[in-house]
């Protein structure tokens, strides 16, 4: 293989009868692992628009593996309780918003997803670091988060009610 001929992007080659050594794609082929029919999977969407719903039903081991991830890809910039307080903030950069304000707390939790996908503001892609899967685990642990610094006395089980007092 070392010896063979190798050809640069769009150089003429004399192996094919077009005379071309680029092969155009094959119409209606989907390269393997690209067919991606699912849109609230892989886009959060469901008829065009943010679904406020999770396409992977919520388990202990999904919560688990978000704020495992979270605390690799996230914690940086928006700290472990997502108040926009990371090491980055520390080190004197702009601040991220905060997932507590109210105005996330009323998005659609794809809305994270779809952020965390491509990016937003200052905040770059991560589609390309973080699997799909893991994108959808880190924005239910997001929805846990704000549930966890938000929620009303009352709704607190009898026992966390007797440590409050």
């Amino acid at each position: 293989m070392y010896d063979q001929e190798k050809y640069e992007p769009l150089e003429a080659s004399s192996f094919f009868s077009d005379g071309q050594s680029y092969r155009p794609q094959i119409s209606e082929t989907v390269a393997r692992g690209q067919l991606r029919l699912d849109s609230h999977y892989y886009e959060g969407k469901v008829d065009g628009e943010l679904s406020y719903d999770l396409p992977v039903p919520v388990t202990k081991e999904l919560l688990t593996r978000g704020k495992e991830r979270f605390g690799i890809y996230c914690t940086p910039c928006h700290g472990h309780t997502g108040k926009g307080d990371g090491i980055i903030v520390k080190r004197g950069l702009k601040a991220p918003s905060s997932f507590h304000e109210q105005r996330l707390r009323d998005m659609p939790v794809s809305y994270f997803f779809d952020v965390i996908t491509n990016g937003y503001g200052i905040m770059y892609s991560y589609a390309s670091r973080v699997p799909t899967a893991d994108r959808w685990a880190i924005s239910a642990y997001i929805r846990t988060l704000q549930l966890s610094q938000n929620i009303d006395y009352d709704q607190l089980p009898d026992e966390d009610q007797s440590q409050l007092q």
